[in-house]
């Protein structure tokens, strides 16, 4: 989600440390009862995750100063719901830096938010934390840190997923691991605690075609999606703005997908860009399973292709949703991103 360059960053203010669960207006972009794109405005990184009936969606805020919290009963509801502030980050100290692309979910008989954030006094000290909290509702959980993510380097960490597959709970992540020259690469392990890993991590893949390394050498945000025997593992690659744009890892689902070598990669971006439709920069991207049974790509984009200064800070980059298609071989076909209006 992100442009690594770090000298080009400006800083952002601090926020309150108190944990809040504070109700806010939702942006509304158009009122209805169908599914319409942009789904929600300047809500990068998102995520929705359906459990329970609902549907919760959350993602990057323009500020990356807190997290933030929505559901409906269905995905078009998502557009005009209420949106809950879980946490602030706080006034100075840890993870007073920038808060990027949490997820949520719920296992273990908990809720719990993976999220990136920095420090005061360096606000692209990038970690990975981790929020708990119980109860039905989240909007109303009383949330707690419950720590940081540990890896085998204390290094720029982003972006964790969290799935299940086969009875084991696996978490997959974009990191810069030291003596590789890149922006981040994805690993994948099981987890043994929600912060804590169950064995050493897989490194699946390291950003180095053409369309992966645009102005940064990046491979983020990885979206799992399970279907008809196999695991196809999207990410997203180079910078923030046009350029952006999502690749994807094959697996077999009855494959070792701790071994590297069980993952294919695709040669060419699986979605991009659109000139025709006037989105730019697809990317960072989730899926769901929506209310008439049908797989949707969650993804954040642009309707413009020209930005003014650091695409980082360029607010726009609004929340879509569309259905995903199946190949004949069973393989996903994402096509292009869909113009704004009504999803058909």
């Amino acid at each position: 989600m992100r442009n690594h360059n770090l000298n080009r960053r400006h800083l952002l203010t601090g926020g309150a440390a108190l944990t809040i669960a504070a109700t806010v207006p939702a942006v509304a972009y158009a009122k209805g009862t169908k599914v319409e794109n942009p789904l929600v405005l300047q809500r990068a990184d998102p995520q929705i995750l359906r459990h329970d009936g609902w549907f919760y969606l959350t993602g990057s805020v323009p500020e990356y100063d807190r997290i933030v919290l929505r559901r409906a009963r269905t995905i078009a509801g998502l557009k005009d719901a209420p949106e809950t502030v879980l946490w602030r980050r706080p006034a100075s100290g840890r993870m007073a830096g920038y808060i990027w692309a949490p997820e949520i979910h719920h296992f273990d008989g908990a809720w719990h938010v993976y999220f990136a954030a920095g420090n005061g006094d360096d606000k692209f000290h990038i970690r990975t934390y981790v929020l708990q909290a119980k109860g039905a509702n989240p909007l109303t959980a009383d949330w707690s840190l419950l720590g940081q993510l540990e890896t085998p380097w204390d290094s720029f960490t982003l972006d964790s997923t969290i799935f299940a597959h086969k009875g084991v709970r696996y978490i997959c992540w974009a990191q810069k691991e030291p003596g590789i020259e890149t922006n981040s690469n994805l690993y994948l392990a099981p987890l043994k605690t929600p912060t804590t890993l169950a064995a050493p991590p897989a490194r699946l893949t390291v950003p180095t075609l053409d369309w992966e390394v645009q102005g940064y050498k990046v491979a983020e945000g990885p979206a799992l999606l399970a279907r008809g025997g196999k695991l196809f593992l999207t990410y997203s690659a180079s910078a923030t703005d046009a350029r952006y744009c999502m690749g994807m890892l094959t697996a077999d689902a009855n494959a070792d997908i701790m071994d590297p070598a069980s993952w294919t990669k695709s040669p060419v971006p699986v979605f991009a860009t659109s000139e025709a439709n006037q989105v730019f920069g697809p990317g960072h991207n989730s899926f769901v399973v929506d209310e008439k049974g049908r797989d949707l790509l969650v993804y954040h984009g642009r309707d413009y292709r020209e930005i003014k200064g650091n695409p980082l800070f360029d607010p726009n980059r609004h929340a879509r949703v569309q259905v995903v298609k199946y190949r004949k071989d069973g393989t996903p076909d994402f096509g292009v991103p869909v113009k704004n209006g009504v999803l058909a």
